[in-house]
């Protein structure tokens, strides 16, 4: 390897490194501060960066807080479990691996607030993080419907939703949960979510009756 192509590589491996060195502080200074404080400004501070120095690592600050919201997800799921790779891959994992999620977010409302003003903004398909809120529902949605159609041909969830539409149930609830939340701080998104969940479980006399008719 050369000296040019060594120091190319060097110092591509130091903006990766800085670059990831940005997103895990922007998580705690909003985790922290709240959404008041993820202006590019003291994000750019907080790593000890000029705001342009901060940019130079982002194409513009909706795609920094696009990046920030994708390392909250990849910090979520190696603190409560991959939950798309758990073995085995059944309703219970999926349950109790997206309520511990819905339960950490309560005590970080400044990635909630981030996250549901980047999804309304991110309607505009030209938006910057329009493809990641596509991808991130779909990706979320075949978790749910991996678990949810075998859970319902075994009895241990009602089949009267099509696993398609009880996915996008289950999303559209704890988006929804976390804009009620941010105006009224005392709900229990966790309980309401976990709540649904027993709701659309089976009793041992739903099962019976099925089977007696079956």
């Amino acid at each position: 390897m050369s000296n040019t192509e060594s120091r190319r590589r060097g110092s591509y491996a130091k903006g990766i490194a800085k670059r990831e060195e940005i997103l895990t502080r922007a998580l705690e200074v909003i985790a922290r501060e709240g959404y008041g404080g993820a202006s590019v400004k003291e994000l750019a501070a907080a790593v000890g960066l000029s705001q342009a120095g901060l940019l130079h690592y982002f194409d513009s600050k909706e795609e920094l807080f696009t990046a920030i919201l994708r390392k909250r997800d990849d910090t979520d799921a190696a603190q409560f479990g991959p939950i798309d790779a758990m073995t085995p891959l059944d309703i219970t994992a999926v349950r109790t691996g997206f309520l511990g999620v819905i339960r950490h977010n309560s005590e970080v409302p400044g990635l909630v607030e981030l996250f549901s003003r980047m999804a309304a903004d991110a309607a505009a398909p030209q938006h910057p993080a329009h493809d990641f809120f596509l991808e991130r529902g779909r990706t979320l949605r075949k978790l749910f419907i991996d678990v949810i159609a075998p859970a319902q041909s075994t009895g241990d969830l009602s089949p009267g939703i099509d696993p398609d539409t009880l996915a996008r149930v289950l999303q559209a609830v704890a988006d929804g949960l976390q804009l009620q939340w941010l105006l009224e701080p005392d709900i229990d998104m966790a309980a309401i979510v976990g709540a649904l969940f027993t709701a659309l479980q089976t009793t041992p006399t739903d099962t019976a009756v099925r089977t007696a008719r079956g």
